[in-house]
């Protein structure tokens, strides 16, 4: 198999699918080289419903080069409303051109402003917010700019239709993003955290610095280990080196001014100065890092992907997905044994049945057989095992199984060359770009 990038490798994803050469080329040489469409899972009341029992109006917003939260603010403050009042079912790319849904509490659809590249179409009226992972997935096209290769299109996709028995498909793994794009550290503060190791968790996140950062930046967290490294820590010298644009940072070494930052307790008081959504960003890092070394592991001993061996654990198709878009219901999970392999093979290769990895927490039943070995010998290396999530406030985390493989109905067009295709929610564009490109990940 193909060696990933090493930036991939640095946060477990350990191989291509393909072997051959990528197409190279480079991606958003304009927002329009990359549009997403959200396959939606919500159906609104009409416009005139009442008001009162269903507050919220629903809203397909197109947005050009537009961030999910920064046009979320614009449109807030537009309303003149809460920022609150604002919900979206998922974030999208900035320099892109998406389609995706927003509701908006307490406002009627002749409420809506006119925002610079941004097109709003009121649908209905629903009875609460939209919530992340209210759809069912994401349609893309992405255009590829000045590929060098065009001709090694084909290869990847023949070789992506082997691997997925007859369908294009790919390893389902947590894309770069997930870990931080500029600085992939937030699998790293992650499992100091499950490991409630307070100290070495704040400083990996508010230290630690990366070549790839500004200058001023990586001054600042030197500053911080020089710090650190003391016998009586100075704080307030580090919140003084730290620039305003990284508030989170400043918000944890705030914390251990104030509270002398010498205790573990310090240190976990002042990982609890972010927001409880990045609080549970970092375990659900470490959770997807120790997935994609279970993925990548897979790959290693050539387990199929495409269809359980004994021990595996699948889960079912959820019966309320689109019938085009097969997801998972990981509520519905069926550990396989050797008198099943072929029963669940067949669901498998009718796209109702998907074999599964873990995204370890406190419930996590680990599989049987070489996929439980494959489960077992990555966590040990980790040190983790599902008892380490029984974490305090929002580190906690009762876990969950991801499948390991997701199909897409991709389709290619060769002048310009674009790809497009369909994922299920939960699912990461890059999974499929990174075996097209084959580039550094951050330009993906």
């Amino acid at each position: 198999m193909r060696e990933a990038h090493p930036l991939e490798r640095q946060v477990g994803i350990d191989y291509y699918v393909s072997d051959g050469p990528g197409v190279g080329g480079r991606l958003r040489a304009d927002p329009a080289d990359f549009r997403v469409r959200e396959l939606e899972a919500v159906d609104p009341e009409p416009p005139d419903a009442d008001a009162g029992a269903y507050p919220h109006l629903l809203v397909r917003a197109t947005l050009v080069d537009w961030d999910t939260n920064d046009f979320a603010g614009a449109l807030s403050d537009a309303l003149g409303v809460s920022r609150e009042r604002v919900s979206w079912a998922g974030t999208k790319d900035k320099r892109a051109v998406t389609t995706q849904l927003f509701s908006v509490q307490g406002i009627d659809a002749a409420d809506l402003p006119t925002l610079d590249g941004v097109d709003l179409e009121p649908l209905g009226r629903v009875g609460r917010n939209l919530e992340f992972g209210d759809l069912a997935g994401n349609a893309f096209e992405i255009r590829v700019s000045e590929p060098e290769r065009p001709e090694a299109v084909d290869d990847v996709v023949d070789a992506l239709t082997a691997f997925g028995g007859g369908r294009p498909a790919v390893p389902n793994v947590f894309g770069h993003q997930r870990f931080g794009s500029r600085r992939p550290v937030t699998h790293e503060v992650g499992l100091h955290v499950v490991r409630e190791e307070w100290r070495a968790a704040v400083l990996a996140y508010v230290g630690n610095p990366a070549e790839t950062e500004p200058e001023r930046t990586r001054t600042a967290r030197a500053t911080v280990e020089e710090v650190a490294a003391g016998d009586d820590p100075d704080w307030a010298a580090a919140l003084d080196a730290m620039p305003g644009h990284l508030g989170y940072e400043r918000s944890m070494l705030h914390r251990l001014v104030e509270n002398g930052g010498r205790e573990p307790a310090d240190f976990r008081n002042a990982l609890e100065a972010v927001p409880w959504n990045l609080q549970r960003l970092f375990v659900n890092a470490a959770q997807s890092f120790a997935f994609n070394r279970i993925v990548s592991e897979r790959l290693r001993r050539g387990l199929p992907f495409d269809r359980p061996v004994a021990g595996d654990v699948v889960a079912f198709a959820d019966a309320d997905a689109p019938a085009d878009l097969a997801v998972p219901d990981t509520d519905r999970l069926q550990r396989v044994t050797e008198e099943r392999v072929d029963v669940v093979t067949r669901h498998c290769e009718r796209g109702r049945a998907f074999v599964t990895a873990p995204l370890v927490g406190t419930e996590t039943e680990l599989g049987d057989g070489e996929p439980g070995d494959v489960e077992r010998e990555v966590l040990d290396g980790l040190d983790l095992s599902p008892s380490d999530f029984d974490l305090p406030g929002n580190f906690d985390s009762s876990g969950t199984r991801r499948a390991v493989l997701v199909g897409t109905d991709l389709s290619v067009e060769r002048d310009p060359l674009t790809l497009s295709f369909s994922l299920p929610r939960g699912s990461y564009a890059t999974a499929v770009l990174r075996e097209f490109l084959k580039v550094d990940p951050r330009d993906l």
